[in-house]
Parts: C-alpha cells; sequence; structure tokens
C-alpha cells in the first residue's frame, strides 16, 4: 500500500493521524464489529479481514487516502477518515467519507481529526474542494461536518446503495480559503 504523508493535527490534539497497515486488521476489524449499532444504515465500516484487506487495497489507488484517527495517549483508533476519487486539474476536488468507532463517538476526536485531514487536503494535497455526501437522518454526522465549516450545498435523492437500499444524501462541502 502506498502511503501518504501524514496529515498534522493541531498542536495539544488529543489524536494522532496515520495511514492503515494490515498490522491495523485484528482492531479496526474488532472496533468496526462493536460499532454496528452506532453506524446502523448510515455506513458500513470493513468489519471482516477479507473486507478489511479490499478497503486497504481500494485505499492504495491512485487518488485515494486513508488515514486512522488514533488516541495519542493510548494509540486507540477512534475511527477512520478517507479523501477518495481526487480529480486535480482545473478541478482539484474529492470525495470524503468517515466513521467513528464505538466507545469514542461524541467527544470531540473526530472533529479533530476532519480538521487535519482538511486541512491536509488543501494544503499537501492541494486540493479546492472536499464534498461529503450525508444522509439526512444522520445527525451526529452533518454536525461533524457544520463543526468542520461544510456547508450544505444540495439534495441528492437516491444517492448511493447503503445496507442494500438507494437512499438520499445532503451533499456538504469545504472549499479551501
Amino acid at each position: 500500500m502506498r502511503t501518504p504523508r501524514t496529515a498534522r493535527p493541531a498542536p495539544k490534539s488529543r489524536i494522532v493521524l496515520r495511514p492503515p497497515t494490515s498490522r491495523d486488521q485484528p482492531a479496526f476489524v474488532r472496533a468496526a464489529r462493536v460499532s454496528r449499532a452506532l453506524h446502523g444504515a448510515w455506513v458500513h465500516a470493513p468489519d471482516t479481514p477479507l473486507a478489511f484487506r479490499a478497503y486497504l487495497r481500494r485505499m492504495a489507488a491512485p487518488g485515494q487516502h486513508a488515514f486512522l484517527v488514533c488516541r495519542r495517549d493510548s494509540g486507540a483508533i477512534v475511527g477512520a477518515i478517507n479523501i477518495s476519487n481526487v480529480v486535480m486539474g482545473l478541478f482539484r476536488s474529492a470525495y470524503l467519507g468517515y466513521f467513528a468507532f464505538a466507545g469514542h463517538e461524541r467527544q470531540g476526536l473526530m472533529r479533530e481529526g476532519l480538521q487535519a485531514v482538511v486541512r491536509h487536503a488543501f494544503g499537501r494535497l492541494k486540493l479546492h474542494r472536499l464534498e461529503a455526501n450525508i444522509q439526512p437522518g444522520n445527525a451526529p454526522s452533518i454536525a461533524l461536518a457544520k463543526a468542520c465549516g461544510f456547508s450544505m450545498e444540495g439534495y441528492s435523492p437516491r444517492y448511493l446503495k447503503i445496507a442494500g437500499r438507494w437512499r438520499d444524501h445532503e451533499r456538504w462541502a469545504i472549499v479551501a480559503s
């Protein structure tokens, strides 16, 4: 897997960002399984060794950047943030996906991680725009996007197929200043 440069959290941050590796498989899969109720119909984190290996392969492709959000004090994996489908040229845009793991939610840790990834995307990757598509009922995810400066741009009916159903999504985006 190609190793992206690690995004830098703010000074005094409680988290560290780093790319996932095959060594993360046991802890990641365990956290994903424990988090099934938290994730509900919003997202399906890789929760088997096979799915985790497929995730690593997918995120190793050009235009993909995966980050694990980890607690600075213990190293525990808090969640994941992915920048995907990077398009450069005149567009300089990418999609953003993220999820927290149970036991680490609602503590501001993912906010710190997402803020660092946005800085990385606009700084090192030289992107102009990031877009996160969020199901309308996913209040915690919408609150996270808002807290990190994203604005709602639109509504996409039946946008993504999640848990076997085509689901509506709101389009949230942030552009470099």
